[in-house]
């Protein structure tokens, strides 16, 4: 579809968000679709998103379809998924299942607009104190979540190399491996 080439070549979307606690910068779904609009009505293209509730074993997953359809009825989609938490300090179901909706609906987004979540070249200087890797930790930890097998789960391993000295990466793939069925990779 060409229109998508031309919005994907167009889209600047910074990360004009700040995690204080993370001490990192990010983009929001929310910051995505104000960088979309105007290009979405230039190209004269619809955007829809969807969610679905879908369990896997015993974890109910949000699962975001981006359907990007232009003036001739072409279509393209996209999908991404992300695991409601069991419980949230401070936050009530409703919230956790919008937290997962926010956040499978970004990268459903970033997987259609072809959003690259590493380091931003125009982010301040740390002085070397930003190792890169917390959104590529996002990343990895969003398809942990997501895996259905152990095959996944070694394939995942064996993507994310930079994050094998990370003990929450290796953590959360630990905790997934006993989740989901073993299937030999």
């Amino acid at each position: 579809m060409k229109e998508l080439i031309e919005i994907q070549h167009s889209l600047k979307a910074p990360k004009g968000q700040w995690n204080n606690f993370g001490k990192y910068k990010y983009r929001s779904c929310e910051d995505i679709l104000e960088a979309l609009k105007p290009l979405l009505y230039e190209h004269k293209c619809e955007l829809t998103i969807a969610d679905e509730m879908v369990l896997v074993g015993t974890r109910i997953y949000v699962k975001a379809t981006v359907t990007l359809k232009n003036e001739n009825g072409e279509t393209v989609s996209t999908t991404a998924y992300a695991r409601e938490e069991e419980s949230k300090k401070g936050m009530d179901g409703s919230q956790v299942t919008g937290a997962a909706s926010s956040y499978a609906r970004k990268y459903a987004l970033n997987g259609m607009f072809c959003i690259d979540d590493t380091k931003d070249c125009d982010d301040t200087n740390t002085g070397g104190k930003d190792d890169g890797l917390s959104d590529n930790r996002d990343m990895a930890f969003q398809e942990i979540d997501a895996a259905k097998d152990t095959a996944e789960l070694s394939k995942i391993f064996n993507k994310y190399t930079m994050l094998h000295d990370d003990k929450a990466f290796m953590k959360r793939l630990g905790e997934r491996k006993k989740e989901v069925p073993y299937v030999q990779a």
